[in-house]
């Protein structure tokens, strides 16, 4: 009798565990094109200048890469141990071929990691032209937008409209707006502005107020906006 409660409570406590295990998220779709991706990549602070020339490196080997669209490294103004690479690729498989000719810059970052690198995957929800140059001076926001799963068909309507008019607004450089191909409920917002002037400006506007105001009633997490230079 002790065998057989002693293997029930084994296997009740095997399947809480297997219900409690977040569940492994979708591959990202092969046919996604272009394919947008933000690699996070957080380094220690005392290693910022040597890890600001591996991002570079690694920013050029992406550009370099057979499929590769657009390649940006950005570091963040105050906390400029923090990086973004911004990059889109024609598929998945266009990604997944650089890989392995990337690996050894990866190598490199993770060895001065202050963070594991966080790949971000996304299609393409309202974006401007590809190849629009970088503006020396521009500031760039890049912002993850969170929304709880039944609004997204609302935020998705939202997060349009606030990149239609914010592309064409005074000092406005580029302005996407991209879904996460996993987490459908999750956006990435990047934006260039010609200047800080432009910017403030620009986030002080009723089209903007009037977009946080609907995205209080859908969020999901916070509005986590973030600014970074281009890194040269």
């Amino acid at each position: 009798m002790t065998v057989r409660i002693a293997a029930l409570v084994f296997a009740m406590l095997s399947l809480r565990a297997m219900a409690q295990a977040p569940a492994a998220p979708p591959p990202v779709p092969p046919d996604v094109s272009p394919l947008y991706v933000a690699t996070y990549i957080e380094l220690r602070q005392s290693a910022r200048d040597e890890g600001a020339a591996l991002v570079k490196a690694y920013r050029d080997a992406s550009r370099a890469a057979a499929g590769n669209l657009r390649a940006v490294a950005v570091q963040r103004m105050r906390r400029p141990g923090q990086f973004v690479v911004l990059s889109a690729w024609q598929n998945k498989a266009a990604w997944d071929a650089a890989g392995e000719g990337m690996k050894a810059h990866r190598e490199k970052l993770h060895a001065v990691r202050n963070a594991p690198a966080d790949d971000r995957f996304h299609g393409a929800l309202t974006v401007g032209p590809m190849d629009i140059p970088a503006a020396a001076g521009a500031v760039y926001g890049v912002t993850h937008v969170d929304v709880i799963p039944p609004q997204k068909d609302n935020a998705i309507v939202a997060l349009k409209a606030l990149g239609e008019a914010n592309r064409v607004a005074a000092g406005n450089v580029r302005y996407d707006v991209v879904q996460q191909t996993n987490r459908p409920n999750h956006f990435t917002v990047v934006e260039m502005w010609r200047s800080r002037n432009d910017y403030e400006a620009n986030s002080v506007s009723a089209r903007q107020r009037e977009f946080r105001d609907k995205l209080a009633q859908m969020t999901g997490a916070l509005y986590d906006e973030r600014l970074y230079e281009i890194l040269e």
